[in-house]
């Protein structure tokens, strides 16, 4: 029987837990296919061309990419957003797209409270202003209480969700906008329904972002919304970087329109650059909230479920995203 070929493409470490999972579960039909190159989209197609499916994280597959690889049955993301990949187009191809949604979930929620944490009792500024050679308890903005604050939460997906036993022995608020989620629902985990994206904002002392991105979440946060935030508030994006209008943040910031914020993504992760690197106020990491060896290893085996359901079995894929396809 000719297998079917898989290339993980750009994907860190080697593959041998995925071949001894396969091993395991007895599949061997599957040619799994390791590539590292950074050089572009010209080099993806090509080591792509004869590919019955890819796995990536962070490269881009358009429409035109697509039609250069007429063999490609399954794009399986190792990770949760798929906004570097067209779906409509793989759909349009027959192409499965599957994700791993939830496989960072308590990495994330932890990063986040982490970072409300660190911003309440500045201890990132401190820690700098120390090794820069200033001994001053009280350098940077007022610090209060978390007692009795609002955090507020946009969108209330899986790491929302387990950010809620932790938020809650911090004795916060919780107010969600979720236009998807019901006023009960929302109270089952202990949380109050915002009615508008307006009330989250002027009502939230910490806001936290947790959407994927979309067209109608490109720049949800700008200059208008930064203007209706309180001005002693706190911004924390974990989600995707051009959620945020980074230059208005900046501003934001730098006037004293909100009081600081935490990143751990940034807009333009390509060339690692940012306007934010320079504001004192700010945290910023390097879009590692999702990782630890625990989740790194369930994204793999679930990526790999994905490929034999799909190439091996001939099933649709537990974590299909474009439904039509099939």
């Amino acid at each position: 029987m000719e297998k079917k070929k898989v290339f993980y493409y750009n994907i860190d470490d080697n593959l041998d837990y995925e071949h001894d999972l396969l091993n395991t579960w007895g599949i061997d039909n599957l040619e799994l296919i390791e590539v590292k190159d950074y050089n572009g989209v010209q080099p993806f197609i090509n080591h792509a061309k004869e590919a019955d499916g890819v796995v990536v994280e962070y490269q881009q597959i358009s429409r035109e990419i697509m039609e250069e690889l007429p063999n490609l049955k399954i794009i399986a993301l190792q990770s949760i957003g798929v906004d570097n990949v067209d779906v409509e187009s793989a759909t349009d191809h027959g192409v499965c797209v599957t994700n791993c949604p939830g496989f960072c979930s308590e990495e994330v929620a932890l990063h986040t409270v982490g970072l409300i944490i660190d911003l309440t009792r500045k201890i990132t500024l401190l820690d700098r202003t120390v090794r820069g050679g200033k001994w001053d308890p009280l350098y940077g903005y007022k610090t209060h209480r978390l007692t009795g604050k609002t955090v507020g939460l946009y969108f209330f997906g899986s790491i929302p969700k387990t950010m809620m036993p932790m938020l809650r022995a911090l004795s916060v608020k919780v107010l969600v906008f979720a236009p998807t989620k019901t006023k009960a629902f929302l109270e089952e985990y202990g949380a109050k329904k915002a009615e508008t994206f307006e009330e989250l904002l002027m009502q939230s002392d910490i806001l936290s972002l947790h959407c994927p991105l979309m067209d109608s979440t490109t720049h949800l946060i700008s200059w208008r919304e930064l203007k209706l935030m309180k001005r002693d508030a706190f911004l924390i994006n974990t989600a995707r970087g051009k959620v945020v209008d980074e230059t208005a943040l900046a501003k934001a910031l730098t006037d004293g329109e909100i009081r600081a914020a935490a990143v751990d993504v940034i807009e333009d992760e390509e060339t690692e650059s940012s306007p934010l690197f320079n504001i004192e106020n700010t945290i910023i990491t390097p879009h590692s909230a999702f990782i630890s060896e625990d989740s790194f290893y369930d994204a793999r085996k679930t990526t790999l479920k994905q490929l034999v359901q799909r190439l091996s079995k001939d099933q649709k894929p537990s974590n299909l995203v474009n439904q039509g396809v099939m």
